[in-house]
């Protein structure tokens, strides 16, 4: 799946317009908050925010910019999987997921060596998830989207549990986000 494919899917899964009261981002249109919106030169009404824009701030801000474009280069459904959790946590929460799973699963680094789970995607997260895919293959990657998907779960329960107001939430996430693209 391309990155095209992957924002049409993140969009139709987010609609159009909202404005939950229980929702801390506010006005938001095809799943970008008005903060967002406005944080990349948007001044309009949300209800009128345009697509494109959107579509736009997808590839930059949560596919490019985090490095998951390249991520996809070694696993393209890791990367699938790191751009939805990224939409809805932020980039930097997705990376450190597979920053954490990595460092699990590398046998105490006797397949590649730990790296710090800093929430950026660099060369030495990517060199991990190299050596990852080298020792594991084509049945790694789907260990590995499991285990990115136990933690995005973990992560909207304790949303839910620290804030009961995201319980209005929580059946959608856990329903449309784990398994998700």
């Amino acid at each position: 799946m391309d990155i095209d494919q992957l924002i049409d899917e993140i969009i139709a899964r987010e609609g159009g317009y909202s404005n939950h009261p229980a929702d801390r981002g506010g006005p938001t249109r095809w799943g970008i908050t008005q903060s967002t919106a406005r944080q990349h030169g948007y001044t309009g009404d949300m209800r009128s925010f345009p697509r494109e824009q959107a579509e736009a701030i997808y590839r930059r801000v949560y596919w490019i910019e985090p490095g998951f474009d390249r991520v996809a280069d070694h696993a393209p459904r890791v990367a699938a999987e790191l751009f939805d959790t990224g939409v809805n946590m932020g980039p930097a929460v997705a990376a450190r997921f597979l920053q954490r799973v990595l460092n699990a699963l590398n046998r105490n680094g006797s397949d590649y060596p730990d790296i710090a789970v800093d929430g950026q995607i660099g060369p030495l997260t990517l060199a991990a998830l190299a050596g990852f895919a080298d020792t594991r293959g084509a049945e790694g990657e789907a260990v590995l989207l499991k285990a990115l998907e136990a933690l995005q779960g973990e992560y909207y329960i304790s949303l839910a549990e620290r804030r009961p107001a995201n319980e209005a939430f929580l059946y959608g996430w856990l329903a449309n986000r784990i398994g998700s693209p």
